[in-house]
């Protein structure tokens, strides 16, 4: 009779998925205090990620609204005139602001230059003339199409017209720093200021200008009256300001130069808006970049806790490591054990930080009435990037918890 011996193997250990879970989540919520303050390097880090998105996204939004308004419809024309060094003519024609105005896109358009004076005296009359006032304002020659440009608010009076323009009036709008300055602030009497000794009629004073804010420290009179009193302008030369529709300005840049003088478009220097949505791309590009740095540092401060702390884990639970080890559980679910700690911990502060972020995002955004832009990969992602980063710190101290033999283990 042939005895047939049986042999009972051994079943290999197993760590089934929920029961790894289930000891990680223990091994986290064992010392919650601990875990706590564990997570708080990855919740400021992926909170500081999320937010800087958010409020970058936000206030580029803001900017290139306000970009859309006022700098995206003004060009610049500067009379850079000949080669030759004594020509000192005006190169825009007496119709320039009618030649650009007849351009489709354009709002307004109208010449000016500071007006050339040497030993200048202002004043309210001519004996409280003196130079000290002179040196503090600006003296324009602007034409009523460029002033309607610098869309002006008047605090009492009217801006000049074309008649005062054909006619070479000696009239005067003042700005509201530069009539306070002169003591220049009712118009009831027609009061007028003394320039050089040469009366002009106040019959203006600005409150407020959306563009050219210089206007406000300035005394402005038409164009003709400035070339038949003071001659043409010298240094710096005349220039124009181009009022467009919204997007018709870099249409109008490529065309103004060939309508104001067809046969030398090279006497102008034309300056078109920057593109808003460069622009905006340019500073948010400049902000994610800097930001982001202190968000990765963060981060890697958050990283190195969360290893530190899993490590001094590991030391604590050696006793616990050796017992398990002995009842048959193999190094790597030793390791795998460690790194589900160390990966929970990164996404539970992930999740906080996220949370965090969205919220002051919010708030900015309310506190200032913009409109809150949050990109959906940036809120996704981050919850992903914590649970990474406590993935990458639980390396090392799982595999130290790994190589720990279950003999010296249960010695200690």
């Amino acid at each position: 009779m042939r005895l047939r011996r049986r042999t009972r193997r051994v079943e290999p250990s197993r760590l089934d998925p929920r029961d790894l879970l289930g000891e990680a989540m223990v091994g986290v919520l064992q010392r919650p205090a601990r875990s706590v303050l564990t997570m708080l390097g990855t919740v400021l880090g992926v909170g500081g990620f999320v937010a800087i998105l958010g409020l970058t996204a936000t206030a580029g939004g803001q900017i290139d609204k306000r970009f859309s308004v006022l700098s995206a419809t003004e060009i610049r024309v500067d009379d850079v005139g000949s080669d030759a060094a004594a020509d000192s003519r005006v190169s825009f024609p007496d119709d320039a602001a009618r030649r650009v105005e007849r351009l489709n896109g354009v709002v307004h358009a109208g010449v000016w230059w500071p007006v050339p004076l040497r030993n200048p005296t202002i004043g309210a009359s001519p004996a409280a003339a003196d130079t000290d006032i002179a040196n503090a304002l600006t003296f324009v020659a602007a034409s009523p199409e460029a002033l309607t440009a610098a869309h002006p608010s008047m605090r009492a009076g009217r801006t000049y017209d074309r008649f005062h323009e054909g006619r070479g009036e000696r009239v005067a709008v003042l700005g509201s720093a530069a009539a306070q300055r002169i003591g220049i602030v009712q118009l009831d009497r027609h009061p007028a200021v003394f320039i050089n000794g040469s009366p002009y009629t106040v019959i203006g004073i600005i409150a407020d200008v959306r563009r050219n804010p210089d206007l406000l420290l300035s005394i402005i009179i038409p164009t003709t009256t400035a070339l038949h009193d003071y001659g043409p302008p010298t240094s710096p030369r005349a220039g124009m300001i181009v009022e467009t529709r919204l997007g018709a300005a870099h249409l109008i840049a490529d065309q103004v130069a060939l309508a104001l003088r067809p046969d030398a478009p090279h006497l102008f220097k034309v300056t078109a808006p920057a593109d808003p949505t460069t622009l905006r791309g340019n500073v948010t590009g400049d902000l994610n970049s800097l930001f982001l740095v202190l968000a990765a540092i963060t981060l890697t401060v958050g990283a190195v806790g969360i290893a530190n702390t899993t490590l001094v884990a590991v030391l604590e639970r050696t006793a616990e490591i050796g017992l398990r080890r002995a009842l048959g559980a193999r190094p790597r679910h030793i390791a795998l054990q460690f790194l589900t700690e160390s990966t929970a911990i990164g996404t539970l502060g992930g999740l906080l930080g996220t949370s965090l972020g969205v919220a002051v995002v919010v708030l900015s955004a309310l506190l200032h009435q913009w409109t809150a832009i949050l990109q959906p990969w940036a809120v996704v992602a981050a919850p992903l990037v914590g649970a990474l980063v406590g993935l990458v710190a639980g390396v090392y101290p799982a595999l130290r918890a790994a190589w720990v033999e279950p003999v010296e283990a249960l010695r200690r």
